[in-house]
């Protein structure tokens, strides 16, 4: 008989759900959302990213992250800019708003994922960065690669 409580697909999903419920709590009063919060560390990490750009690390196809960089625009958390070398382009800068953020949402971050985490060592929580990392397809697994 097949064990969903055991699954690897609905343990993920349902971590998954945890992790969004207390991160999007966390960041309401903020009026973000997560997928908000992700274009911001991007922008906090590498400022004047194109739309495309952020679509691809941010992992939000074209058509989504375009409604969501209006919102965010509207908020006075960020604008966009001509591209200088090509017209159908647009580089996406940090408002000032947008920067004076990132202390405190960093900070915020941190505290729910030591939430989120806490019942995991620190060794612990690297082999689930591995894994993910893995079933994600960003890196092969040491142990298969060395057979």
């Amino acid at each position: 008989m097949y064990d969903i409580e055991k699954s690897i697909g609905f343990l993920l999903a349902k971590a998954h759900q945890r992790g969004w419920a207390l991160f999007s709590e966390a960041i309401s009063r903020y009026d973000l959302t997560p997928p908000q919060f992700s274009v911001l560390a991007f922008l906090w990490q590498q400022d004047g990213l194109t739309q495309t750009e952020l679509s691809e690390k941010a992992q939000i196809d074209r058509t989504t992250i375009g409604g969501l960089l209006d919102r965010m625009a509207r908020s006075n958390l960020l604008e966009r800019h001509p591209h200088p070398q090509d017209r159908r382009a647009h580089l996406v800068y940090l408002t000032e708003q947008g920067k004076r953020l990132e202390p405190e949402l960093t900070g915020l971050a941190n505290e729910v994922l030591k939430r989120f985490t806490a019942g995991l060592s620190e060794t612990d929580k690297q082999q689930l960065r591995n894994m993910l990392e893995i079933l994600r397809g960003e890196r092969k697994n040491d142990a298969t690669t060395a057979a």
